[in-house]
């Protein structure tokens, strides 16, 4: 599925001033999270031109064009302003072109213009782009922010993952999402997840009803977004399946075609699910700087064996 975001709503976030005020901006769409500088297309060349992009405008392009003559500057843009581009923004508070308004103004093509260097602009829009336009999926769970880590509660319906992130909330840790959590992956190795607008900050307690934890808790017991590094998913104890009881080996759940690391934790009275979360959450954090309990114990185990084994005998 294809995601769109207008240039509207790129301005009033990235601070972009409308050099076109007769061109309708809201209903210009931008729909690649990818940037373009024209390059080869000042100098004619507009093979494999991925007119699609957010077009950009830095002081290098600004220089040639303005080295040029009138009637070639006026062919480049005749050319370069037909090819249905969303907005060219022009960085550095440069001062347009009168061949560049004429022209898109004839083909409809926003110009916007940015007090930023052209670097720290196009490293803020690739972000927001990113974010905007990223693949999105709807997964029925509960996000908590547990010691910085984002911590997706996931299990069977009535199981227990808002009273356990409802648990966590009053040990001072913060809920992003309950119920329903929007993920987006907004790269490789990063997922973002929030709350759909109309249940933000609510969590449903069955028996109790809708709680709304930013007037109950405070706002300090609640997130935006947050990233997902960590997944628990909480099941009903089964005697007869046989559950990791060392942790060296992580399993893992694909979320939009990244990999996530997944902890399965049995539930059966007497638990307590909040203490357990804490510690999945600190736990994991050690093994991303490099420390693994159980790792450790396994080395210790087998020093221990080494020292006591017989001269001579290789094990």
């Amino acid at each position: 599925m294809t995601y769109q975001i207008s240039v509207e709503e790129m301005a009033q976030d990235l601070n972009l001033k409308n050099l076109t005020q007769e061109i309708d901006i809201s209903q210009k769409m931008l729909r690649n999270a990818k940037i373009n500088r024209p390059a080869l297309q000042l100098a004619g060349f507009f093979d494999f031109f991925d007119a699609d992009r957010l077009q950009i405008f830095g002081m290098v392009e600004y220089t040639y064009l303005e080295r040029m003559d009138e009637k070639s500057r006026d062919e480049i843009f005749a050319k370069l302003l037909c090819c249905n581009m969303p907005c060219l923004v022009l960085c550095r508070d440069l001062v347009p072109f009168p061949e560049m308004m004429k022209y898109a103004t004839a083909n409809d093509v926003p110009i916007l213009k940015s007090s930023d260097s052209t670097t720290d602009f196009i490293g803020e829009a690739i972000r927001w782009l990113k974010v905007k336009l990223a693949p999105r999926v709807t997964m029925h769970g509960v996000l908590v922010d547990v010691y910085g880590e984002g911590m997706l509660i996931i299990g069977e319906s009535g199981i227990g993952k808002s009273e356990m992130a409802l648990e966590l909330i009053k040990r001072g840790h913060r809920l992003v999402a309950d119920d329903a959590v929007e993920i987006k992956r907004v790269s490789n190795h990063t997922l973002v997840g929030s709350c759909p607008e109309i249940i933000r900050f609510f969590i449903e307690v069955r028996g109790i009803g809708i709680i709304d934890v930013s007037k109950m808790f405070g706002v300090q017991a609640i997130k935006e977004t947050q990233n997902i590094d960590l997944v628990i998913q909480l099941e009903m104890w089964d005697n007869k399946k046989e559950y990791d009881r060392l942790g060296l080996h992580d399993e893992y759940m694909d979320i939009l075609g990244n990999k996530v690391v997944c902890q399965t934790i049995p539930i059966r009275p007497g638990r307590n699910l909040a203490m357990i979360g804490e510690s999945a959450a600190v736990n994991h954090r050690q093994k991303k700087m490099g420390y693994s309990a159980a790792k450790a114990l396994s080395d210790r185990l087998a020093q221990k064996r080494n020292k006591e084994l017989p001269k001579g005998i290789v094990d």
